[in-house]
């Protein structure tokens, strides 16, 4: 038996809510016969065929319209955009119809919809195809935002997106696919994970670290390195963006008094922007230093891999926020 991936979560999700409830069906570019481009969703047309897993032409505009449509009628549809990056080709349905549905049909209407959003840089994959758009969406009223960053973390909080009645986006980064694994076997059984509940990855007492996705895998290899330099970092994971777990980072931050927050999104209004403006907004008596974060620098990413590792943050440059974060750079 292998370990238990992302994509294993990805796809057993699916199955299961696709088994458990026949109003669930996918729809996205290559998902069929072909599995997927990534082959996330490989043996589920075998299963289920091709009026449960609609295969489109490349129209993420079209796409998402019949999406949105089929959930406002009963359907709850989950969508794939192969590459993040062509969400921009469907915008409009998202931002100004899903989102804004319930709200303007005074809860009449809801738009169950799940945008499965890949994402993030997969070596070499350059300008067009490595984006990390989440912030965009955390500034979207009537949208959850979820980034996972663990094999059982994708297929639970999956589970409750495609129950949840609003409009979630699902970011999943292509290097975790295949990533380390968690359990071991073929199935796993996970139970859905509510949204807005974060978890602490790793103890520590000198400095919280948040991150999610790809980025928080190089947060616990430079949280090992700085625990040789006597350095005990508390790496917290938020798995939902928004939802976000107040309380839960509240706890950490006031057990340390330090906060870095790490993600491969440029820097400039990512993420991490707002879960700094909630420390210090809302924790800011617990804090013992400024807060640092460390993310994409704010260029297009390049084709060279020597480039791409210089623009995404590594082990090497979170540890040295930490230090900074301590006095100690």
């Amino acid at each position: 038996m292998t370990k238990f991936s992302c994509a294993d979560g990805i796809r057993q999700a699916i199955d299961e809510e696709m088994e458990r409830d026949p109003d669930v069906f996918l729809i996205g570019e290559d998902i069929g016969e072909s599995g997927g481009v990534f082959g996330v969703t490989k043996g589920l047309y075998e299963k289920y065929g091709p009026t449960r897993l609609w295969d489109t032409p490349i129209s993420e505009e079209a796409m998402i319209g019949a999406a949105v449509g089929a959930a406002l009628v009963g359907a709850r549809p989950i969508a794939e955009i192969m590459f993040g990056d062509f969400v921009v080709l469907a915008m409009d349905m998202l931002v100004n119809q899903a989102a804004k549905t319930h709200y303007m049909t005074g809860g009449r209407l809801s738009v169950p919809l799940v945008v499965r959003m890949v994402t993030g840089t997969a070596g070499s994959t350059a300008a067009q195809h490595s984006q990390s758009l989440e912030s965009w969406f955390v500034h979207v009223p009537g949208m959850k935002v979820v980034a996972p960053s663990s094999p059982e973390d994708a297929k639970g909080l999956l589970k409750t997106a495609i129950r949840d009645p609003d409009p979630v986006m699902f970011f999943e980064h292509k290097q975790l696919y295949g990533g380390r694994g968690g359990q071991v076997g073929d199935v796993v059984a996970v139970e859905p994970i509510p949204l807005g509940v974060g978890r602490v990855r790793r103890e520590g007492s000198d400095v919280t670290i948040v991150s999610y996705l790809k980025t928080l895998e190089h947060v616990l290899d430079a949280a090992a390195t700085l625990e040789g330099e006597g350095i005990s970092c508390e790496v917290w994971d938020p798995r939902t963006l928004v939802p976000l777990d107040r309380e839960g980072l509240r706890r950490s931050v006031a057990k340390t008094g330090r906060v870095v927050i790490a993600h491969e999104a440029p820097v400039r209004g990512g993420a991490g922007a707002e879960i700094a403006a909630v420390v210090a907004g809302e924790f800011f008596e617990h804090l013992k230093a400024p807060i640092v974060r460390v993310g994409g620098h704010n260029t297009p990413m390049p084709y060279a891999p020597e480039l791409e590792g210089y623009v995404v943050p590594g082990p090497e440059r979170i540890a040295e926020a930490v230090r900074r974060c301590l006095g100690r750079a």
